[in-house]
């Protein structure tokens, strides 16, 4: 039995009275087919059993319809519960607007800036997606010189001229956690961040030291280590050293559930009680949050929801060009659980015998 030819496109276009180019651009999910043209043409694929050729589609609109993420490879885990959401969300995204996630890998030893250059000047991708922005990251410096699309996951702390971003108010975040601790009678706190130069982790301890200073609360430098994001060791020893000051912290806030999620590890091996002795508040609100003991308050960014608007927004700069995306600066909610409380009353000096 001889096998069926598969419709070219030309011989679907010609069935449906419109030219190559619209079909392909309706199949590709460009927005400037109209809703109704992409179903007629979506219906007459379908019927006519018509699959696209990526190299058809490209030779048409010049574009490869995929968009990259770097993926920095690093030991001993280069995955963590946050970019694996953050990755799931993006993928989902862009196959809802026709396209698909390249994750270009850069090997250890090798600068995210060097892997970025090779598949943007190898024409590898349309677009790409930028995560975890530094001070003055010079990814995105060069994206914006060469003036290919991309969308940043974060801000620049001196940003040039307008480039899209999305980012979430960790400022706010936390300064109205510092008043939600300050009203439940805490005045030591502490705070651990990343050591590597990440903007969110800037902006997170300017709205903690800001409301800190509202009610008369200016921390010293060892109540603000850093450690390397990823290091769960250094972490811990960081927790410790905290443990040991004088006065003790009451609240130790940390800039990523990862660094909070260490400092109870920290505590319970030093018998402090959580939340009785100590509030512990994380950020990003990842899975393994909410099975924590006790489960860790935090903050929800909704990070696949996030990660799809970006995904939106990255399609939107190919189409429309930088002018035609706005930046975004989403809230985040609180999730109020069970790792912090009232601060601990101070213990009673025991009267001489």
């Amino acid at each position: 039995m001889t096998a069926q030819r598969q419709i070219r496109l030309k011989e679907l276009a010609s069935k449906l009275g419109l030219s190559p180019t619209t079909v392909s651009r309706a199949l590709a999910g460009y927005s400037d087919v109209s809703a109704e043209t992409r179903r007629r043409v979506e219906e007459a694929a379908r019927t006519h059993g018509y699959v696209a050729s990526r190299i058809g589609r490209m030779l048409v609109s010049g574009r490869t319809n995929i968009v990259g993420v770097l993926l920095p490879i690093s030991a001993p885990s280069f995955m963590d519960d946050f970019l694996g959401q953050f990755l799931s969300g993006v993928a989902d995204g862009l196959a809802g607007r026709g396209r698909d996630l390249f994750l270009a890998a850069v090997p250890r030893g090798q600068d995210d800036l060097t892997v970025l250059r090779h598949v943007v000047d190898g024409g590898h991708i349309d677009a790409v997606v930028i995560n975890r922005v530094t001070h003055d990251d010079p990814r995105v410096r060069y994206l914006i010189e060469r003036r290919f699309p991309f969308v940043a996951h974060g801000r620049l702390l001196a940003p040039p001229p307008a480039y899209p971003w999305f980012d979430t108010d960790g400022e706010a975040a936390f300064a109205g956690l510092v008043d939600r601790l300050h009203a439940l009678g805490h005045r030591e706190f502490a705070l651990l961040g990343p050591s590597e130069p990440y903007s969110y982790a800037e902006f997170r301890r300017r709205g903690f030291e800001g409301a800190l200073a509202g009610h008369g609360i200016r921390l010293a430098p060892e109540r603000l280590p850093a450690v390397p994001v990823a290091d769960r060791a250094a972490a811990i020893a960081a927790a410790q050293r905290l443990f040991a000051l004088t006065p003790r912290p009451t609240a130790i806030i940390g800039m990523t559930d990862r660094l909070a999620l260490a400092v109870m590890e920290a505590a319970q091996e030093a018998g402090l009680r959580i939340p009785g002795d100590l509030s512990v508040v994380g950020f990003d609100d990842v899975p393994i949050a909410a099975y924590a003991r006790p489960p860790l308050s935090t903050f929800d960014q909704d990070i696949e929801r996030s990660a799809a608007v970006i995904a939106g927004m990255v399609v939107d700069v190919i189409e429309k060009g930088f002018d035609g995306v706005q930046p975004r600066l989403a809230e985040v909610k609180f999730v109020d659980r069970a790792s912090h409380g009232p601060a601990p009353k101070p213990r009673k000096r025991a009267r001489p015998g």
